[in-house]
C-alpha cells in the first residue's frame, strides 16, 4: 500500500551532480586558450571558441581553469570522460600496494639464523615491501636491551644497500623494533 504524497516535491533531492569540468555555455571567462585536434592553437574569445567547437560538432571543455587564460579543448566530452576514467583505472592497477613484512629475532639469535633472515629481508625490500624487524624479549632477557639494539643496528648495516632505516630502534613493550623502507629506484632516462 503506497502512502499518499504530502507536501510539495523538494527539487534538492533530485539534483544532478555538477560536472567536474565546465563545458560549452558554462565557461564564463572572456578569453580562452584553445587546443585540440583540427584547431589552430591560440587565444580566442570564448564565443568564437564555442563557434569553432560547434562547427566540428564537438564540445568546448575547460581543461585547466587555473591557467591564465584558462585552457579549453575541443573534444567530445563523453569520450574525454571515458579516456580519463580508463587512464585512472590503469594507473591504479599499476600502482603496487606495499606490504609490511615482519622479521623476528631474539637477543640470542645465531649467526646462521641472522644471515638467513637478512636474505629474506633483502628479497622483501627488492620487491618493494617494507620490513619491520623486531627483537622479542622474554622473561629476564629484557635485561639485555643492548644486545637487541646491536642486533638491529647490525641488521641495518647489512641492508644498507637495498633499504633505508626509517628511525633508530625503539622499545615498544617487550619488543625493540626498527622499520626499513626500500631505497628509491632511480629511473633510467
Amino acid at each position: 500500500m503506497a502512502l499518499p504524497q504530502r507536501g510539495r516535491f523538494n527539487p534538492r533531492f533530485n539534483r544532478q551532480p555538477e560536472p567536474e569540468h565546465r563545458i560549452n555555455e558554462r565557461i564564463r571567462v572572456p578569453q580562452v586558450r584553445l587546443v585540440g585536434d583540427n584547431v589552430t592553437v591560440g587565444i580566442y574569445p570564448t564565443q568564437e571558441a564555442m563557434r569553432i567547437a560547434q562547427q566540428q560538432e564537438l564540445d568546448l571543455v575547460e581543461i585547466s581553469p587555473n591557467a591564465d587564460p584558462p585552457v579549453c579543448k575541443v573534444i567530445d566530452y563523453k569520450k574525454f570522460l571515458y579516456e580519463k576514467k580508463r587512464k585512472e583505472k590503469e594507473m591504479k592497477a599499476n600502482a603496487k600496494q606495499s606490504e609490511v613484512k615482519e622479521i623476528r629475532f631474539t637477543p640470542g639469535t645465531d649467526d646462521h639464523d641472522f644471515e638467513f633472515k637478512t636474505k629474506h629481508a633483502e628479497r622483501f625490500l627488492k620487491e618493494g615491501d617494507k620490513v619491520k624487524a623486531y627483537v622479542q624479549f622474554k622473561g629476564r632477557a629484557i635485561m639485555f636491551k643492548e644486545r637487541g639494539e646491536l642486533l638491529l643496528l647490525k641488521f641495518a648495516e647489512r641492508l644498507s644497500e637495498v633499504g633505508v632505516l626509517e628511525g633508530m630502534p625503539k622499545m615498544e613493550g617487550k619488543r625493540m623494533l626498527a622499520i626499513f623502507a626500500p631505497k628509491p629506484v632511480k629511473k633510467k632516462v
